[in-house]
């Protein structure tokens, strides 16, 4: 979806500071400014917790971006996303920020000219920016923060093709990893393996995996932010080169550049906000295992963890979801963790993911940008969905809106993000009540 008109790619996000601030922000000039930044004084009594909104979202440039470096995407979704609030950026008290730096969040809150009293550099792979989204929520609520900003920005395709890097197999060979490594697990067919698993107890087909990829390639064909928007068939899938059994290319991520921000914000700004809050309304995180023989169970994701406790906080069930955004770095993702989140029962996913129940104006519409399979994925893509979840929301999706029964825009979103080969897994509900 189109995102504001670019400006400069780097430097901070609205110009440097004038010096090191003596204090947290109290709030934007003509904002909120009695409610301090920091909890109560000492004797005070308890502060009542506040609603946490997403007041402001944007995407970086995205898809093949070979000038800017990652430092300048992050600073462009940054600058993009605040003004798509219509806050001042004094409002940003707190600073989230993974997978860039040595001393990751310092860098690039020093790059983007931020000097937060709250930082979060959480590292739990896909699923990063949920659990970000989570820890920020809880401290906003709390009063530790008044305003947090999650950015991200890769340059992985970029940096193949200019051989600055080469693609991975695996993550690694230190630690549990050294036990697995030298017998070929690689990152793909640790996934592979589990596909393998479902297909086996519950007999979903390689026709069933496939169309998940075929439904996300017809979202992203009204997604001008895409990057593979040409249709594809089932036999296009299951005829394509093999990459590790039984996924071939089109049942994986594709890689690409890009990046994007998300501002949360305490519900005291939102009259000062230039668009409609978009609610966190619930949020649950998950961590499974690192070895594959720590993992109990193939079929089942932590998503199953993280959406139970997401769904209980928010008083919601699956039945109030209107679209969900789901980490799919493989097709096996996406069904599993459907399943894992309530929407069909164990086993069924096969059956579930058929039939265009995925597709925009199918019975759940998943994915509705083209997700990592088709749209973008520059190596954690979980900020990406809540982006994505949030201009559904609010309406902004152009014509790849969801639009439900009635001619009305959707009230309550998911966003469920994986990490790592189902190591982890974060869970968020947000609604427009």
């Amino acid at each position: 979806m189109p995102g504001p008109t670019p400006g400069p790619t780097s430097g901070p996000i609205s110009g440097p500071p004038s010096g090191p601030p003596s204090g947290p922000p109290s709030g934007p000039p003509s904002g909120p400014t009695s409610r301090p930044a920091t909890g109560p004084a000492t004797g005070a009594a308890p502060r009542a917790r506040r609603r946490v909104a997403v007041v402001g979202v944007a995407l970086s440039e995205c898809g093949r971006v070979d000038g800017p470096t990652p430092y300048a995407l992050h600073a462009q979704a940054a600058r993009r996303a605040l003004a798509d609030s219509g806050l001042h950026r004094s409002v940003i008290d707190g600073f989230a920020s993974a997978g860039l730096g040595t001393l990751a969040p310092v860098e690039v809150a020093e790059y983007l000219g931020l000097r937060p009293t709250w930082v979060d550099s959480t590292s739990v792979g896909g699923s990063t920016w949920e659990v970000m989204a989570a820890h920020a929520a809880d401290a906003i609520a709390a009063g530790h923060a008044n305003a947090v900003l999650l950015v991200y920005g890769s340059t992985a395709r970029a940096d193949i093709k200019a051989r600055r890097r080469t693609s991975n197999l695996s993550f690694g060979a230190r630690g549990p990893l050294q036990f697995e490594v030298p017998y070929g697990h690689t990152l793909i067919s640790k996934y592979a393996m589990a596909a393998r698993r479902h297909m086996h107890e519950y007999g979903t087909t390689l026709e069933q995996l496939a169309s998940v990829a075929v439904q996300a390639r017809a979202n992203a064909a009204t997604n001008p932010d895409a990057m593979f928007r040409d249709p594809i068939t089932v036999e296009d899938v299951l005829g394509g080169d093999m990459i590790a059994d039984p996924f071939t290319k089109l049942h994986c991520c594709i890689r690409s550049d890009g990046g994007c921000a998300v501002l949360l914000a305490a519900e005291d700004y939102v009259p000062d906000t230039a668009k409609a809050p978009v609610w966190i309304l619930g949020a649950g995180t998950s961590v499974s295992h690192t070895t594959m023989s720590e993992w109990e169970d193939f079929t089942v994701s932590p998503a199953a963890v993280s959406g139970r406790i997401a769904f209980e906080q928010a008083g919601l069930t699956p039945a109030d979801v209107d679209l969900a955004e789901i980490y799919d770095a493989f097709t096996y993702m996406t069904l599993v963790t459907l399943e894992d989140l309530g929407f069909c029962a164990k086993g069924e996913g096969g059956a579930f993911v058929e039939k265009g129940r995925l597709l925009r104006d199918g019975e759940l519409p998943v994915n509705t940008d083209g997700g990592g399979l088709s749209a973008c994925h520059p190596g954690m893509r979980g900020l990406f969905l809540l982006v994505e979840a949030v201009r559904q929301l609010r309406g902004e999706a152009g014509a790849g809106q969801v639009i439900k029964p009635g001619g009305r825009l959707p009230e309550v979103a998911l966003a469920s993000g994986t990490g790592g080969w189902f190591c982890s897994s974060g869970t968020i509900l947000l609604g427009r009540g």
